[in-house]
């Protein structure tokens, strides 16, 4: 059954958009278009009368999902509500909802963040009177691998397992959930419960997958679970931009949905309408020297040849200021807008050189993969309340704001409220109950007084809160009234009220956003439990909304997967910085990790790239001598020019370039 195409759509994006039955695997190379193959895909499904409940599309950013939604109700030309276009972990929060009850816990379960978690376990730590471990990051990580599957326990890391299975008791007594559990739960409830999993499945009957080689293991299993016996499940994906294995994801998974399915069809997406032809050269030629990847050439109509200019700067100073005056001057000469600029690094910390030369050049910039509004301290104070109105039992945001306005309640009550709790095997909020109302209570009048009125409190206006109806935001105001929340940012910060002026703002801005929320009319759901786990995933996406509102862009690699800019600045190619000296000290496969990164950070410009090296750069305290990265090699010669940096370099040493490359040690 044909339909007459988008006119624009090239033979394979067709043949995407018109295969809906049984499995296909798109490989889909940088800048091919493949967003709005999949928003073709799925607009196609819904002309054919496939009913938009039954269709399910996985991505990995909110950003990504709205974006999706937006496009496919612009194609149909109707609302998308019934729709699922959502991040895997969304998606997980949605089974949870319905079948948590399955596994033990109560619904309106709390889902927490990592530092949520670094305070439970600091709190397990303290029960188990193992105080002297310190590093709890690297603890979190090991518990993420142990639990998603990635590691098992062994002679080194076996002395974590006891705290490993308090620190779960802890989550479950709590009734909460961090965001591991919200692939594995689901999992389990789909390979356990043969209902949950014959429900899912007659419902999802078309499963899309999106950035497919960034799932983790744990994210394939799900989506086999889901898709195993009804095969209708599309996966796109690029195995050359698979630059998050520290973070779980197996590109291998492509192989593995090709074992899985062996009936599939494939089809690859190798027209390129971002970029020129001299950057996808370039592309080709580097990402050729990985073993492990599906053979494809990116190709373009496109006629324009700029070539790609590197330049050698002195150090990162004179590389900062020398991009700085190149981004005026192409702003001045070209026209090009700063938000059509990006300007990408490795690693985070050669952000501050840049950022001082922007400041001083007055360029307005932007720096993506910052701390999000939602990890703001003031607005995590308000959401605990929030969070604890939802769950009496959730512990981390009980202790955030037991005391905050300070009311108090000191470290020794806190201790009795902490003992009683364990005594009687009760939650903290049960533990204040009992000793407010016992005759025996060991509490001081003082402490009782004012646990008193924080339990009222929060009972009043658990009250409100889940009393329904469009009045979330007026209660929340009211509630930070209250409490008086300003008079204590002032006390907070008497040394500075710009500070508590600012800080008090934020709140303004959170009050105005849970307005927003609830006054859209999309939302079909704007109870305080859906508010906080849609804040709860939102503040978990890097991605700060990076739309054109005239900044610059400075962002690590990472950041800019699936951004694009016209002038793509890639600062810092040197060996030990990309590919990065530590990632390859752990394990050699990682160099073809950082090439692929490389290769990401090339693909993201559309017609010009600037790419500069150091001769020297300082690490940490001491001036290094660099020498320009590996990967810069493999770029042919004759795409590649070399800039001087405003005449700093003889122009001897600029044609010496090359042959300093060639007489590297190989």
């Amino acid at each position: 059954m044909q339909h007459s195409h988008d006119s624009s759509l090239n033979p394979e994006q067709k043949k995407a958009i018109d295969t809906i039955e049984g499995p296909l695997l798109i490989i889909a190379g940088a800048g091919s278009g493949k967003t709005r193959v999949i928003t073709h895909r799925i607009a196609e499904m819904l002309r054919r009368g496939i009913p938009q409940s039954a269709v399910l599309a996985l991505t990995f950013t909110n950003k990504a999902a709205r974006e999706m939604q937006t496009r496919v109700a612009g194609l149909v030309g109707d609302s998308t509500r019934m729709l699922t276009v959502s991040t895997f972990h969304a998606f997980g929060v949605q089974i949870l909802k319905r079948y948590i009850h399955k596994l033990g816990y109560r619904e309106n379960f709390s889902i927490y963040d990592q530092s949520d978690q670094a305070q439970l376990l600091k709190e397990t730590l303290r029960e188990l009177r193992m105080e002297e471990v310190r590093d709890l990051r690297s603890i979190l990580t090991l518990f993420s691998r142990i639990k998603t599957g990635q590691a098992g326990w062994n002679a080194e890391t076996d002395e974590f397992r006891r705290l490993y299975a308090e620190y779960q008791q802890h989550l479950k007594l709590y009734n909460a959930v961090d965001f591991d559990d919200l692939i594995v739960l689901p999992t389990r409830l789909l390979s356990e419960f043969s209902d949950v999993r014959a429900d899912l499945e007659a419902r999802y009957r078309y499963v899309l997958v999106d950035e497919f080689q960034d799932t983790s293991q744990a994210q394939y299993k799900l989506l086999r679970l889901l898709t195993e016996n009804g095969r209708n499940v599309c996966v796109v994906g690029d195995d050359d931009q698979s630059i998050y294995s520290w973070r779980g994801a197996e590109y291998e998974n492509i192989l593995q949905f090709e074992r899985d399915f062996p009936e599939l069809l494939e089809i690859k997406l190798e027209r390129n309408y971002r970029s020129t032809g001299t950057i996808l050269d370039a592309a080709n030629r580097v990402i050729e020297h990985n073993s492990n990847r599906k053979t494809k050439a990116l190709w373009t109509g496109r006629k324009e040849h700029l070539p790609i200019e590197l330049c050698f700067p002195e150090d990162e100073h004179q590389e900062a200021e020398m991009i700085a005056r190149r981004i005026k001057s192409l702003a001045a000469t070209e026209n090009v807008k700063y938000h059509d600029i990006g300007v990408l690094i490795r690693t985070n910390a050669l952000t501050r050189t840049l950022e001082e030369a922007f400041l001083t050049e007055n360029i307005p910039y932007r720096v993506s993969g910052g701390q999000s509004f939602f990890q703001r301290q003031e607005i995590k104070d308000i959401i605990a309340y929030l969070r604890l109105c939802a769950n009496l039992n959730d512990e981390i945001a009980l202790l955030r704001i037991i005391n905050v306005p300070r009311r108090g309640i000191g470290k020794r009550t806190l201790e009795q409220i902490t003992a009683r709790a364990e005594q009687s095997g009760v939650t903290l909020y049960s533990a204040i109950h009992e000793l407010v109302q016992a005759a025996d209570t060991p509490l001081g009048t003082r402490a009782l007084d004012d646990l008193g009125t924080f339990i009222e409190l929060i009972e009043r206006y658990r009250g409100l809160f889940l009393s329904g109806g469009k009045k979330l935001a007026q209660h929340l105001e009211a509630l930070i009234g209250e409490i008086d929340y300003w008079s204590y940012l002032v006390m907070e910060y008497q040394h500075n009220d710009k500070i508590a002026k600012w800080k008090n703002r934020n709140i303004d801005l959170f009050v105005q956003m849970v307005r927003d929320y609830q006054s859209d009319p999309d939302n079909l759901d704007v109870g305080l439990y859906d508010y906080i786990s849609r804040i709860t995933l939102n503040s978990r996406d890097d991605q700060d909304e990076a739309d054109g509102d005239g900044k610059l862009n400075l962002m690590t690699i990472h950041a800019a997967k699936g951004l694009e800019h016209d002038v793509v600045f890639l600062a810092g190619a040197e060996d030990g910085v990309i590919p990065h000296a530590r990632a390859i000290a752990e394990d050699a496969k990682n160099l073809e990790e950082e090439r692929r990164l490389f290769y990401v950070a090339i693909t993201r410009a559309k017609r010009r790239l600037i790419i500069s090296s150091c001769r020297r750069r300082k690490i940490m305290r001491e001036v290094v001598e660099s020498s320009p990265s590996p990967f810069l090699e493999e770029i042919p010669e004759e795409l590649m020019m070399v800039v001087e940096a405003e005449d700093v370099v003889p122009a001897g040493e600029a044609a010496d370039f090359f042959q300093m490359i060639k007489d590297r040690v190989r």
